[in-house]
């Protein structure tokens, strides 16, 4: 994630008229990153479908958050265009809550999920999904969801490739977010974790898609030792998952 010492601070003082522009540029901004990443997902990481959920509309008070799919490249009917998804229904809903990826490979038949959009995902005949929140500094800037019409598993690289659109698009909209908002407040950068060199090594073999049993291969470890590094290296990064993992390396710089 970008963080404020990364990001160009907004100068301060600027006439009103100035603030609104930077605002609306701001808003252009965001909406040509996220349809731009709804499309690529598609293009670059084989999903059939891509959409992007927005936050909103406005809750009720002591209602749950929410959002509504925004943009969408690859569908064929509009039963999802504009579709209001409240935190934790649905797997977009799901990630929305949780604040985490997560992926089913048949989603009308997966039990961990409500199913309050079943009719508008059997329109589209879609199986196979996968949902990554947008985050930056605690807040979500959407939810992106890669969808196939096929009943498959998701494998790493795959999720390694759509969280890293979706990590790439998060910087671009905290880039521009930093102009309409208040002066950014430089900190000091947070020291990457202190991993050893073998985890370092395991790690940037583990972002790019291996599995353990070729990373074990291609490091003359054994496929357990391996799994250990691995281990180690989400306790120490404070994630809880293989996807996280990657996703928190590529950020901190810890893998490119």
């Amino acid at each position: 994630m970008t963080r404020a010492a990364d990001t160009p601070a907004r100068p301060a003082g600027l006439p009103g008229g100035a603030d609104a522009l930077a605002a609306r540029a701001a808003e252009l901004v965001r909406d040509a990153v996220l349809g731009d990443l709804a499309r690529r997902v598609v293009a670059e990481c084989g999903a059939d479908v891509g959409l992007v959920g927005v936050p909103g509309p406005a809750r009720p008070r002591g209602g749950p958050e929410g959002m509504v799919l925004r943009h969408w490249a690859g569908t064929r009917a509009a039963l999802l265009h504009d579709l209001v998804v409240p935190a934790g229904t649905g797997l977009g809903g799901r990630a929305l809550a949780e604040r985490t990826p997560s992926w089913v490979p048949d989603y009308r038949a997966a039990t961990t999920i409500s199913h309050h959009y079943d009719a508008a995902v059997t329109a589209e005949d879609l199986y196979a999904m996968l949902t990554v929140p947008l985050l930056h500094g605690g807040a979500v800037h959407g939810v992106l969801y890669a969808s196939l019409r096929a009943v498959v598993p998701f494998g790493d690289v795959r999720i390694g490739a759509v969280t890293g659109l979706a990590a790439a698009a998060t910087r671009a909209l905290a880039g521009a977010a930093a102009w309409s908002g208040p002066p950014a407040r430089r900190a000091d950068p947070v020291p990457p974790a202190p991993l050893t060199r073998r985890e370092h090594e395991v790690l940037r073999w583990a972002a790019t898609g291996r599995t353990n049993p070729e990373i074990a291969a291609q490091l003359g470890l054994t496929r357990n030792t391996v799994t250990g590094y691995l281990k180690s290296a989400m306790h120490k990064l404070g994630v809880r998952n293989r996807t996280e993992l990657a996703l928190a390396a590529r950020e901190s710089g810890l893998v490119s």
